[in-house]
Parts: structure tokens; C-alpha cells; sequence
């Protein structure tokens, strides 16, 4: 057997889901060997009750001795107070396994997911992983949780068989031979309810996805009015998602069926022939009691082995999804290694001993050297975000606004340096850490408004920031200003007001280079400048970098510079660009609104 060769296989190469089973299997060792050890003593307790009642009826009632009949008695309470208890503990351990194994599974994907980073959303649906993350890790966990029953099943079929050998061996061998029958018989339902059991998990991932979508979506559908064309969409899938549950269903129907006819024949066949063997003198009354009993006894564990079958399928069904999910790389290496000092002296746009004479279209200097934050450019682009400043860069494409972002924020590979060191090279919680891109598709989370904006900085900085942000009238309009409540997706806030909120959250984590993109889109002109003019003053001394092409923020930036076709042409002041056509072209539309 192959085993992950680390304790945490979040980076799996491509492990089978038996693999994965057996992982959590050991993972859990502990539970799952007391809940089998449990399993098998309650199962024993209650296979040997037969056994003793049968004894207390021949040897105590049938030949008149009281004492036998008190010690079989007794005999039998001890026995269903071993059943007891060792049940509880039974179901106990199942319990813990079932849980342990859900909840480490949801650690995996949802480290996975912060592994992945950028490449999640391009590799995975949404509605995919919310269903590993909801239905999958559940039935993983009771698959693993069915080993107590099936293990205890598993014996207690093993000692009734022993048992009845040992009375009469034509018993025994009707047993032995039923129960294989049996179990193959019910192998052939298995595998076609595995299959629907994946195409039926498959396309429930996909109509997840769509009710996802619509609800993220509901507001522009209700503009555009496409509400009615999506749920005809979704009525469609729905009901190709029932009609697949049918066959699943149908499936699971027969098994159960067969869970209830096959035992109730063996215990048919057993008791008739234990009958005649007592009429014809081979076997005492008690006997065939005893014999009754194991007959009604064997329809559980027959019944438990095909729930554990059940269980495991679906178990296989929900690794097969969960491995390959685990199983996805991100589209990049991920750098390890520690940033280098900046040593300087920056000479970038702002100047240098040695001038720049790049796609900004001719040499400039400045009163050098620079022995502050390191400088963040982009070669591939020509773009040289100035450390300290508050820059501001004007694309003729909103694709070249998001491909410059996903570049500057490592969230695709590229050739991007920070000071003296590629992007590249450095471990992206230190990345994440220096640099923060906030866009118009972040979220805010459920919970108190002021701790989903706060982080881990004061609230006197935390009153600042919303200045900035000009977000105050949102928190006055509160019930309970910042510490009322935000709605799941921050749905209960406009598209305006959630802008302002996102745009506070990112002042607040200060890191040290800021990249904005579009930050003030859902404002009017009144609220963008007040923005521009807090932004710029709260981010002073530190490393701004906002994506816009609004005057009222491309004005108040120390430095503008113009990209065309996802390269860097012109550079200066808002008021010097104008004079550049291709510029204009881009901001007029905003300047004569």
C-alpha cells in the first residue's frame, strides 16, 4: 500500500481515492480500532444470547432446575448489559471518527484553496466546492464510520456460523453458503449504484454552481431582467438533477429491498429446517429456539454489511472528487526564498545615477539616491511604481487593468520585482504580506462590521480609515453603527456603499504597497474626490497604486502613467497628459460627464 509520504496530503500527485480512504484511516487509527473493538463486543454479547436462552429453557425450565434456570437468567442480563454498553461506546467512536474524518478533510480543502490562490476560481467551480466542502466530507465520514458496525458484523456472522456448525453441522453449512450467496447477490446492485451515485454527484456540483452564480448575480439579473431566462436555466438542471436522483434512487431501493428479502429467506430456510430436526428428535426444544434466535439474529449484521457497502460506495464517490481537487497545482511555482535588503539607490522614473530611458519615452532624473521602501516594476510592461507615492495608471483596456493587478500581486507568474527581488522568489505569505490588490470582486464576510474591518488595527485607526473612505454615513445609517451586523456577501449594503467598505478594509490593513483597482466606480464625483483626497493624505510616505481612469483621481495622484496595448507609453501629471491624445481619449468621456 502506498501511503502519503507527508502527515498533511495537501499536495497529493495524483492519489487514488482508496488511497485517500486509507490515509484518514490511519489518521483516525485510534477511533476506528475502539469503535471495531466495541463493535465486535457488542455484536458477541448479543450473538450468545441466543445461545442462553436456549440453554435456560433446556437445562432449566424443560428439566425443572431452578438454579439453572436463575444462572442461564442471569447469564442473559449480563449479556444485554454488555450489549449496552459497549454499543454506547460503539457509537461513540464512530462518532469521533466520523467527525475527525469530515473536519480533516475540510482543513485539506480549504488549505488547498488558500494554496491555489488565483488558480482556484479558473480551475474549480464555485458549486464544486461547496459540495466537497458540504455533502463530500460528510459522506467520508460515514463511510469510515461504518467500519465499527461492519467489522462487528463481520465477526458476529463468523461466531453464530462457529456456533451453528458446532449444533448441527447442516445449519452451519446453510449459513455459510447463504451469506456469500447473500453478499454477491447484493455486490451486483454495488456498481450501477456507484455510477449513478457519480453522475448524480456530478451534476448536482453543476447546478450548485448555477444557484451560486444567479444569487451572487441577482442584482444585475434584476436590472438587465434576465431573471426569468435564468430560472428557466436552473428549472431545466433541477430537473435533470431529479431525474438522476431517481435512477440513484430506484437503485438504492432495491438494495434495500434485498437488505430485507435475502436474510428473511435464509431465516426461513434455517428455522424450517431446525423445525424438522426437532420433530424428528435431532434437536431439543431449546435448541431450536437458539436456533430461531441466530436466524432473527443474523438479519442485522447481514443488514449492517450492506449498509457498510452503501457507505463505502459513496465514501469512494466523494475521494474520487475530493483527490482531484487536492490533486490541482497552481499555475506557478511559489516562491521560498527570504527578500533581499533593498539596498538601493532607486532609479526608476523618479531618477538615479543611471537614467531611464524605457517605453515612458526618454531619460529622467531626480535628487538621489532613494534609501526608503523598495520600488515595484513590472518589465514585461515598463511599469515602475515609485516607492512613497501615490501613483495612479490610466489603461486604455480594462484587460490590461487586470492583467497588470494579477501581475503586481503575483496572482500570475511574471517577471515583477520589489526592489532588488523577484516576485518570484519570494514565499507568498511574505507577498501577501507587502503587497494587498483590492478589487471590485472582493468580498465581505458575515459578522460585526467593525471586526470584518478592523483586523488587527486600533479603532482610533479604524475612525481614520473611514474618513478616508468617506464611509461615515454608512456607519451613522446603522442601528448599531460599525458594530451592527454584516449581511452574508455584505448583501445588505449597496454596490456604492460595499466599494467604500471594501476600500476601508484595505486602508486598514496598511500594507506596504496598496494597489486599488477602480476604487471609486460606484461613487458620484462629490464622494470621489473626498476619497482621493483621504486616500492620498491617510496613505502619505507609503506606496500607493490605483487603477483608474476618473480625473477627479487620476488629478490628485503625484504620478500618472498611461498604458496602451499592456505597455507603458507616457508618463507625468494628469494636467501634463492631457495634452497626449491617446490619453485624453481614454478620460475625456469622464471629464465631459
Amino acid at each position: 500500500m502506498r501511503r502519503f509520504p507527508d502527515p498533511d496530503p495537501g499536495n497529493p500527485d495524483h492519489r487514488s481515492p482508496i488511497s485517500y480512504l486509507l490515509w484518514l484511516a490511519a489518521y483516525q487509527r485510534n477511533a476506528i480500532f475502539l469503535g471495531a473493538l466495541y463493535g465486535i463486543v457488542h455484536v458477541l454479547a448479543q450473538a450468545l444470547v441466543p445461545a442462553a436462552v436456549g440453554k435456560a429453557i433446556d437445562a432449566g425450565i424443560i428439566a425443572h432446575d431452578q438454579q439453572a434456570l436463575l444462572w442461564w437468567g442471569g447469564a442473559v442480563v449480563a449479556l444485554g448489559t454488555i450489549q449496552a454498553a459497549a454499543g454506547i461506546l460503539r457509537d461513540r467512536a464512530a462518532l469521533t471518527t466520523r467527525l475527525g474524518a469530515a473536519y480533516r478533510t475540510a482543513q485539506l480543502i480549504a488549505r488547498q484553496a488558500a494554496r491555489l490562490g488565483a488558480t482556484l476560481p479558473k480551475r474549480v467551480a464555485k458549486g464544486e466546492i461547496v459540495n466537497a466542502g458540504v455533502a463530500d466530507i460528510g459522506r467520508l465520514g460515514e463511510a469510515l464510520a461504518e467500519t465499527a458496525r461492519g467489522s462487528g458484523a463481520i465477526v458476529a456472522i463468523a461466531v453464530v456460523a462457529a456456533i451453528l456448525l458446532g449444533t448441527s453441522w447442516q445449519l452451519g453449512l446453510v449459513v455459510l453458503l447463504g451469506v456469500p450467496l447473500m453478499a454477491g447477490t447484493v455486490s451486483l446492485l454495488i456498481r450501477p449504484l456507484h455510477r449513478r451515485q457519480q453522475r448524480l454527484r456530478e451534476q448536482q456540483a453543476e447546478l450548485t454552481g448555477r444557484a451560486v452564480d444567479i444569487v451572487s448575480g441577482l442584482r444585475v439579473l434584476r436590472g438587465v431582467g434576465g431573471e426569468e431566462v435564468f430560472a428557466d436555466r436552473y428549472r431545466a438542471d433541477s430537473q435533470r438533477v431529479r431525474a438522476a436522483g431517481v435512477e440513484v434512487a430506484r437503485v438504492e431501493a432495491l438494495l434495500e429491498g434485498a437488505k430485507v428479502l435475502l436474510p428473511g429467506l435464509l431465516t426461513t430456510v434455517v428455522v424450517w429446517l431446525g423445525a424438522h430436526y426437532v420433530a424428528s428428535g435431532r434437536m431439543g426444544p431449546g435448541q431450536l429456539v437458539a436456533f430461531y434466535g441466530y436466524a432473527v439474529f443474523l438479519v442485522d449484521p447481514l443488514r449492517r454489511l450492506t449498509n457498510a457497502a452503501g457507505r463505502l460506495t459513496q465514501g469512494h464517490v466523494a475521494a474520487r472528487r475530493i483527490t482531484a481537487f487536492l490533486a490541482l497545482r497552481p499555475e506557478f511555482a511559489l516562491g521560498a526564498a527570504a527578500p533581499a535588503p533593498y539596498e538601493g539607490p532607486y532609479e526608476g522614473p523618479y531618477g538615479g545615477p543611471v537614467l531611464y530611458e524605457g517605453p515612458y519615452g526618454g531619460p529622467v532624473s531626480y535628487e538621489g539616491p532613494y534609501d526608503g521602501p523598495a520600488p515595484l516594476a513590472d518589465p514585461a510592461s515598463g511599469l515602475i511604481v515609485a516607492p512613497g507615492r501615490f501613483t495612479a495608471v490610466a489603461c486604455a483596456s480594462p484587460a490590461d487593468t487586470a492583467a497588470l493587478a494579477a501581475r503586481l500581486g503575483r496572482y500570475t507568474d511574471s517577471t515583477v520585482t520589489l526592489g532588488d527581488t523577484p516576485l518570484g522568489d519570494l514565499p507568498p505569505d511574505e507577498i501577501r504580506r507587502r503587497i494587498l490588490v483590492a478589487d471590485n470582486d472582493d468580498r465581505l464576510f458575515a459578522g460585526p462590521l467593525r471586526e470584518e474591518l478592523r483586523g488587527r488595527g486600533s479603532d482610533a485607526a479604524l475612525e481614520r480609515a473611514v474618513d478616508a473612505a468617506c464611509a461615515r454615513d454608512i456607519a451613522e445609517a446603522l442601528p448599531d453603527g460599525l458594530d451592527d451586523l454584516v449581511a452574508e456577501s455584505g448583501r445588505n449594503f449597496s454596490g456604492g456603499q460595499q466599494q467604500r467598505l471594501r476600500l476601508v478594509r484595505a486602508l486598514m490593513a496598511d500594507p506596504e504597497v496598496l494597489i486599488l483597482v477602480e476604487p471609486t466606480s460606484a461613487v458620484d464625483a462629490h464622494t470621489e474626490a473626498r476619497i482621493a483626497r483621504g486616500v492620498s493624505e491617510l496613505r502619505a510616505g507609503r506606496t500607493t497604486l490605483v487603477f483608474t481612469t476618473s480625473p477627479v483621481v487620476l488629478d490628485r495622484a503625484d504620478h500618472v502613467v498611461y498604458v496602451q496595448s499592456a505597455k507603458a507609453v507616457a508618463q507625468g501629471s494628469h494636467g501634463d497628459l492631457l495634452s497626449d491624445v491617446r490619453y485624453r481619449s481614454v478620460v475625456a468621456r469622464e471629464e465631459s460627464a
